[in-house]
């Protein structure tokens, strides 16, 4: 499981509809995303994530976002989703999730709340907001933290960023706007994926 989170990204697809949901997650799959994201409190989010399910190979993870609570927990489930993202750390629901068998990525701003979020289980960490705290401070994190825990800037990240965060220590990244916005068009969609995936190469010399 841990392999998928150092893939690359976790795209978040706030916006999207049920009908877009085949086209949009078959064109970032096809540029090597693994990671999805649906805000769960969106009108629509729970058939988003099943549309998104039924269409994904197995090693594409379809996450619902936005998680505050156990309530949020099984509508993710029986929507079929396998991730889920809180924007903050709470261990109890680190815990609720995993014993849901669903793996957790869970926010953190500070190493005390990142050292909380280990310590309940959580599978990966997204630095955020990734504009404030900067590549500087998650070297720092990088130092102390356990080196299995894949470690996901998220907020403001664009590709030219990739390569100081990657020298920092992350394992990926989060992408929200800069990637993708409501009633995007599948080429332009592609083409920014596609220069993500770029930076992504070049940080690790493989382009």
């Amino acid at each position: 499981m841990r392999e998928v989170f150092l893939h690359g990204f976790l795209a978040n697809l706030r916006g999207i509809l049920p009908e877009e949901c085949a086209d949009i997650v078959t064109t970032l799959y096809h540029r090597e995303f693994r990671l999805f994201e649906v805000p769960i409190q969106a009108p629509e989010a729970l058939n988003c994530i099943r549309r998104m399910r039924e269409r994904l190979p197995p090693d594409g993870l379809v996450g619902a976002g936005m998680v505050f609570n156990r309530d949020d927990i099984e509508a993710a489930c029986q929507a079929g989703a396998n991730l889920v993202i809180s924007p903050h750390c709470d261990p109890e629901l680190i815990r609720d999730a995993k014993q849901a068998g669903l793996a957790c990525i869970a926010g953190a701003a500070t190493p005390t709340e990142a050292f909380r979020a280990v310590k309940a289980g959580v599978d990966a960490l997204k630095y955020f907001p990734a504009e404030q705290l900067g590549p500087g401070s998650l070297r720092i994190w990088r130092s102390v933290l356990p080196k299995h825990l894949p470690l996901l800037p998220a907020g403001g990240i664009a590709t030219g960023q990739i390569q100081a965060y990657v020298r920092a220590g992350a394992a990926g990244f989060g992408l929200g706007r800069a990637l993708y916005m409501p009633g995007m068009a599948c080429a332009e969609l592609d083409r920014r994926a596609e220069a993500f995936q770029l930076a992504w190469k070049q940080a690790h010399g493989t382009d």
